[in-house]
């Protein structure tokens, strides 16, 4: 399952981060690393961006970019 199609106001556990090496840099500096819990807090209205909920910060994420993390229901 992708990040993007994770529902409102469930956690998910991220398994694996796809994309290039500075994409999943940028992921892991922001605290998304496998293994790590996150919250589906919001989506934008036109569907573009999410927000996200990890280790008690919050983050927005395209949703073309979040289609890259798999994840699994908690």
């Amino acid at each position: 399952m992708h990040l993007a199609d994770v529902p409102i106001d469930r956690s998910a556990r991220l398994v694996v981060l796809a994309g290039d090496r500075a994409f999943r840099r940028r992921l892991m500096e922001l605290g998304l690393l496998p293994g790590a819990e996150v919250r589906v807090v919001r989506r934008a209205a036109l569907g573009g961006v999410l927000e996200l909920e990890v280790r008690c910060c919050r983050i927005s994420l395209r949703t073309s970019e979040a289609v890259r993390l798999e994840v699994e229901l908690v």
